[in-house]
């Protein structure tokens, strides 16, 4: 897995990222109480990202650092950033810009962790989907670091909510899905409103040409860094099946009762593939749920805390709402649809096999599609293995359901119920094991709890006869 950078002459170098992962973040000029953070939350190598980039980030140059989701970059650049802070001046010094909610969340948390051993460091999240009365309060208080989605940055900074003129720090994170989504513009109008001397970090997974339009427009001279993306992983094992556009989700729903994966993240070109195959998973008895740009906040949030918990075994998205999401111990990844980027597929089958986990790769192609399958061939320097769909027989004769069912409670984190209460009401209260409850998430208004399929008419009974937090609530299955 080489990576490489621009040096002093302009030429591009590779390294080996072998070597690199085997540093220690000791070698850099960080402060003694953020190394000794680093090693409390066990990161004591740094991965090829964060060797590549963080030595030209902590020397205040711009950056264009093209990495894959889980690579580290988060951290890249947010001890980046925190060395830029002035902890004592309460004023925005660092602004993140994101292409989702769930990333801006992912991002908010890491970035937390990253300077608990720094004095009162404040980190303010402002996305859609919650009232600005209560981010404006937020940013009234004193913020350090701001992560965020463009369009919510924009309506803050319109209103006079949010001011830049202190900012030290631009990131761009995941920015070709942010051009995707057609953020261009909006990512404009919030660059022009930062000081012209600040320094613009810029991630992304892939190198669209609206990357080089931003860095021409809003970069100085930046360092170009590319970590190539494990492609050829051998912890993933990739199938080709050959379909025609009428058999495209029998197939699917043939390779779900053979393979029997217990999660399953299906990706289609278009919302509409996405609503057609769950609607057609969902009548095969399969328990299956859609992701795409247009649902509200409220939908996606109940969605993906159903998947993450375990209590939805197949959720079928597209490539940009998909963006953002790291759910851990995926099973398998189906490509419905070929897609035409090389790099978004290898993207797509990186979702599986991480932490030394194995992890299936499932690709369905028409013969109009062999185009696009030739370009990842070329890109991952190996050919496809192909298989008969003769060989996709059931396994078992009973149906393919998620282990959990998700509890809907209604008050979240307005009310100030955190998972810890929650698990109390069903351990200590309604007298279930700890291994019988799953992940508890807790949004603003409403808390989703995982619970082993077996007690889940029990538990709602149980929860809505007991209390949270001394008070009496509302619970629903999902």
């Amino acid at each position: 897995m080489p990576f490489g950078s621009n040096n002093d002459n302009g030429d591009y170098v590779f390294f080996d990222s072998i070597m690199t992962t085997l540093l220690p973040f000791a070698v850099l000029p960080l402060n003694p109480a953020t190394l000794d953070n680093l090693q409390q939350l066990g990161y004591l190598h740094m991965t090829p990202i964060q060797a590549a980039s963080l030595p030209a980030a902590l020397a205040g140059k711009d950056l264009i650092a093209q990495a894959q989701t889980g690579s580290g970059k988060t951290a890249a650049f947010g001890l980046a950033l925190l060395e830029r802070l002035n902890p004592r001046r309460f004023a925005v010094q660092a602004l993140v810009l994101c292409p989702t909610r769930e990333l801006a969340d992912q991002v908010t948390v890491e970035i937390r962790r990253l300077a608990r051993a720094l004095d009162n460091v404040k980190v303010v999240t402002l996305c859609g989907g919650v009232a600005l009365r209560g981010q404006r309060a937020s940013l009234e208080h004193g913020a350090h670091i701001v992560v965020g989605t463009p369009g919510r940055v924009m309506d803050h900074l319109a209103r006079g909510y949010l001011a830049l003129d202190a900012l030290n720090t631009l990131v761009l994170d995941e920015a070709d899905r942010m051009l995707d989504m057609g953020f261009f513009e909006d990512i404009a109008t919030v660059t022009k409103q930062c000081p012209p001397e600040r320094q613009t970090l810029l991630f992304s997974a892939t190198y669209p040409e609206g990357i080089e339009k931003l860095a021409q427009q809003f970069m100085r001279a930046p360092e170009q860094i590319t970590v190539a993306p494990p492609a050829t992983q051998s912890l993933i094992e990739q199938r080709f099946y050959e379909v025609t556009r009428p058999t495209r989700f029998e197939v699917v729903a043939k390779l779900l009762n053979h393979f029997r994966p217990e999660s399953t993240l299906a990706f289609c070109n278009t919302k509409q593939q996405c609503k057609d195959l769950v609607t057609y998973l969902q009548q095969q008895g399969f328990s299956a749920l859609a992701l795409y740009g247009e649902l509200e906040q409220r939908e996606r949030d109940q969605v993906l805390a159903q998947f993450a918990n375990r209590s939805t075994s197949i959720l079928v998205a597209t490539d940009v709402a998909s963006r953002g999401i790291d759910i851990k111990e995926l099973s398998a990844v189906i490509n419905v649809d070929i897609t035409p980027d090389p790099e978004v597929h290898v993207h797509r089958i990186g979702r599986t096999g991480r932490a030394g986990e194995s992890g299936l790769a499932l690709s369905l192609a028409a013969l109009y599609e062999m185009g696009a399958v030739g370009k990842i061939e070329q890109y991952q320097h190996q050919a496809s293995t192909w298989y008969q769909l003769e060989e996709l027989v059931p396994t078992s004769t009973q149906p393919l359901l998620p282990p959990m069912v998700t509890l809907q409670i209604l008050g979240g984190r307005k009310e100030k119920i955190r998972p810890g209460d929650v698990l109390g009401a069903l351990t200590a209260d309604a007298g279930y094991s700890r291994e019988q409850i799953g992940k508890i998430n807790v949004t603003e208004f409403t808390t989703f709890c995982a619970v082993q399929r077996d007690i889940a008419r029990e538990a709602v009974q149980k929860l809505n006869a007991g209390k949270i937090k001394g008070k009496s609530v509302r619970v629903r299955l999902v």
